[in-house]
C-alpha cells in the first residue's frame, strides 16, 4: 500500500482519536476541555492539509506556513490560560482549609468548650455537599488522613528541609519550606524517615515548584505506575508479529518487489529483515540492562511498525518510580546507544565490503539525504560516489536503515528516548518547551515527507506527555552524561539532516 493510500487513513484514525479524546476530558470539566482543544490546535494544519489533500485540494505553501504560525501563536496562549486556570483551582483548593476552620471556629464560640460538643456542632454547622460539589472533586481520589499528615510533618528539621506550609492537595500533601541540607542527603534522610513512621504506605518526591523553589509532595504507594495488564502485553506481541511483518515488507521493497504479494521469496528478504531486527532488539536490551542495574521495572516493549524501514523502533514505559535523574538518562540513553553502535558498526563494515558488483546499486544522491552517512560513504568510498549508481553491501542498508530508526528515537519530544534524555539533563520546562518545537519542525517535514507525518501522530497521541517526576527531581545528572547527551542528539541531527547541494557539491557526492 502506497503513502497516498495512507494518508486518508491516517487522517480518520486521527479524527477517531480527537473524538474519542474529547468524551474523555469532558469528565475533568474545562481544564480538560482546554487541554483537548490544545490538542486541536497543534493538529490543525496538517490535518487540514492532508484532509484536503485526501479529497484532492492542494494548498500551498504559504497558506501552509500561515497556518502553522496561528496554530503554535493559538497552542501557547493555550497553555498560558491552561496555567492560569490550574494555579486558580490550586488557590481554590489552598483557601478551602482556612475557610473550614474559620467556620468550625464560628461554630464552637456559640458551642460547648468539649470534644463531643465541638464535634457535633461541626457536623451540625456543616451543609451536606450536593451532588454538584461531588462532581467537581477528582474521582477514586481519597485525602490522607490527617493523623498521618500529622506524622509525615514530624520527619521534617531545620537540618534538612524547614517547612513552612501544608498544602492538602487531592490523594496527596505538598509542602512548602526550605532546602537546608543537599538535595541528595535531604531526599534519603526524609524518604528513611518516613518508611520508618508510615511503612511502604506512601511516597515521598523532593521536586521544584514553577516558582523554581524545592518542594516535597507526598503520594500514597497506590499513585505508582500501574503494571501491564493482559491485554496490554496481548496488544504488544501483536504489534511484535506486525513489526516482522513490515520489516519483510520493507525489505522486499529495498529489492523491488512486494514480499506479500510474492511470499515466496521470503528467503531472499530473511537478511535484510533480520539485520534490522537485530537493531530493535539490541536497543531494547540496552535499556533492559540498565533498567535491572538500576532495579527499575519496564514494561514490554510496543513496537511501533512502518512499511518505510520496517519499524520506528518501540514505545516502553516506565512500571516503577525512578529514584532520580540520573537514572532516567541512563535508561534512556542505553538503548539508542546500544541500537546506534550496532547500527554504525553494520554501516562502516557494510561499507567496507562494498565493491563494484555488491548486491545493491543506489543513486548517488541518495547519500546526500544524511550528513553522517554521506561523509562516513565519502570517506570510506571515495571518488565512488560521483558515479551515477553506487554498488552497496547489503550490510551498509541494514546500518543505515538502524541509524534512522535510532535517530528518529533520539527525537527530543515527550517519552521518545530523546525527549526523556533532554528531561533528565536540562528538566521539565526544557523539555516540554523542545517537545512542541519537534512536533512542530515534523508538521512542517511531513508536507514532503509522510514518514514525518505517521511518527509526528504517534508522538501526538501516545508519547507527547513528559515522563513523571523522578522521587528527586531536583538534583541534576553531571557533566558526563550531559555530554553524552549533547552527543547523542548531535549524532541525531546529522542522521536526520541531509546534505546541502553545496556541500554535497564539494564533498564530491553525486554527479
Amino acid at each position: 500500500m502506497s503513502s497516498s493510500e495512507f494518508t486518508p487513513l491516517i487522517f480518520l484514525a486521527a479524527v477517531v482519536i480527537l473524538v474519542s479524546g474529547f468524551y474523555r476530558a469532558r469528565p475533568h470539566g474545562k481544564l480538560g476541555l482546554l487541554a483537548w482543544f490544545q490538542s486541536v490546535v497543534l493538529m490543525a494544519p496538517w490535518l487540514l492539509f492532508f484532509g484536503l489533500f485526501a479529497v484532492g485540494v492542494y494548498l500551498n505553501l504559504a497558506g501552509i506556513l500561515l497556518l502553522i504560525v496561528i496554530s503554535v501563536g493559538f497552542y501557547i496562549y493555550l497553555g498560558r490560560q491552561l496555567r492560569i486556570m490550574g494555579q486558580n483551582e490550586l488557590n481554590i483548593k489552598r483557601a478551602a482549609p482556612l475557610t473550614d476552620t474559620a467556620k468550625d471556629t464560628e461554630s464552637a464560640d456559640d458551642a460547648s468548650r468539649s470534644i463531643e460538643g465541638e464535634a457535633e456542632e461541626g457536623q451540625e454547622t456543616q451543609p451536606p455537599k450536593t451532588s454538584d460539589q461531588e462532581a467537581e472533586s477528582p474521582p477514586l481520589l481519597t485525602p490522607i488522613p490527617q493523623e498521618d499528615i500529622s506524622l509525615i510533618e514530624d520527619i521534617f528539621g531545620i537540618d534538612s528541609f524547614f517547612r513552612t506550609e501544608t498544602i492538602p492537595y487531592q490523594e496527596g500533601v505538598i509542602f512548602r519550606g526550605n532546602l537546608r541540607g543537599s538535595p541528595e542527603a535531604t531526599y534519603a534522610k526524609l524518604s528513611a524517615t518516613l518508611q520508618a513512621k508510615l511503612g511502604d504506605r506512601y511516597r515521598l518526591m523532593l521536586i521544584e515548584s514553577p516558582e523554581n523553589k524545592p518542594v516535597v509532595i507526598v503520594l500514597p504507594s497506590s499513585s505508582d505506575p500501574i503494571p501491564t495488564t493482559r491485554t496490554q502485553k496481548f496488544l504488544a506481541a501483536v504489534l511484535g508479529v506486525a513489526t516482522l511483518g513490515t520489516c519483510l515488507e520493507a525489505s522486499g521493497i529495498l529489492m523491488e518487489f512486494d514480499f506479500f504479494q510474492e511470499p515466496g521469496r521470503i528467503q531472499e528478504v530473511i537478511p535484510i529483515a533480520l539485520g534490522v531486527i537485530a537493531v530493535l532488539i539490541a536497543h531494547e536490551i540496552g535499556h533492559r540492562i540498565l533498567a535491572q542495574r538500576h532495579q527499575v521495572k519496564l514494561s514490554p516493549p510496543f513496537f511501533i511498525p512502518t512499511w518505510q524501514i520496517g519499524s520506528f523502533g518501540a514505545l516502553t514505559r516506565f512500571e516503577s518510580l525512578l529514584p532520580n535523574r540520573s537514572v532516567l538518562f541512563d535508561i534512556a540513553f542505553a538503548g539508542p546507544a546500544a541500537g546506534g553502535i550496532v547500527s554504525l558498526t553494520l554501516l562502516i563494515l557494510g561499507l567496507l565490503l562494498s565493491h563494484p558488483g555488491s548486491f545493491f546499486q543506489i543513486p548517488a544522491e541518495f547519500f546526500q539525504g544524511s550528513i553522517l552517512v554521506g561523509a562516513l560513504a565519502r570517506v570510506v568510498l571515495g571518488s565512488a560516489l560521483q558515479q551515477a549508481l553506487v554498488d552497496i553491501h547489503p550490510l551498509a542498508v541494514i546500518g543505515w536503515f538502524g541509524l534512522v530508526i535510532t535517530a528518529i528515537n533520539l527525537m527530543p519530544a515527550g517519552q521518545l528516548d530523546g525527549g526523556r534524555v533532554i528531561q533528565a539533563i536540562y528538566g521539565r520546562k526544557v523539555a516540554g518547551r523542545t517537545t512542541v518545537i519537534t512536533l512542530v519542525i515534523l508538521a512542517i517535514v511531513s508536507f514532503v515527507n509522510p514518514l514525518a507525518l505517521y511518527w509526528a501522530v504517534l508522538i501526538l497521541f501516545l508519547q507527547r506527555n513528559l515522563e513523571r517526576p523522578s522521587l528527586n527531581e531536583i538534583t541534576e545528572p553531571d557533566d558526563t552524561r550531559a555530554a553524552l547527551g549533547l552527543l547523542a542528539l548531535f549524532l541525531m541531527l546529522a542522521t536526520l539532516l541531509p546534505l546541502t547541494p553545496s556541500l554535497a557539491g564539494h564533498l564530491g557526492i553525486g554527479t
